[in-house]
């Protein structure tokens, strides 16, 4: 059985920040750049809280199942609140989105190579 790998993003609001967590967020936001954004599997937060109070977590995981994504996307969604609780930011209406890169769909280079039979 081969190997899937899902991307799973998990986005949230930050609620009720204090000013001196605003303020650390503020200081950090060059880390957390939405241009610097990557999936990992330790995950990538990004957010621009000077615009709004939106973040998004960029996870990467795998499998071996269709049936795996949905532990991935649980431990995605723990991974995300566990970071939040740990550093005292309150947030509200986390959603996960998943995506098994094995169903995705091949891009037009993609597909040429794959009718030549190139890698």
């Amino acid at each position: 059985m081969s190997t899937r790998t899902f991307r799973i993003t998990v986005r949230g609001v930050f609620d009720q920040l204090s000013g001196e967590q605003r303020a650390e967020l503020l200081a950090r936001a060059a880390e957390h750049d939405v241009l610097q954004a990557a999936f990992t599997a330790q995950g990538h937060l990004s957010y621009d809280i000077a615009a709004r109070s939106a973040f998004t977590f960029r996870f990467q995981d795998s499998g071996e199942a269709e049936e795996d994504i949905a532990e991935a996307t649980e431990r995605a969604e723990a991974a995300a609140g566990t970071w939040l609780a740990e550093r005292g930011y309150q947030y509200k209406n986390l959603k996960s989105q998943a995506q098994d890169l094995s169903q995705a769909p091949l891009g037009k280079r993609q597909r040429r190579a794959a009718a030549q039979g190139t890698p």
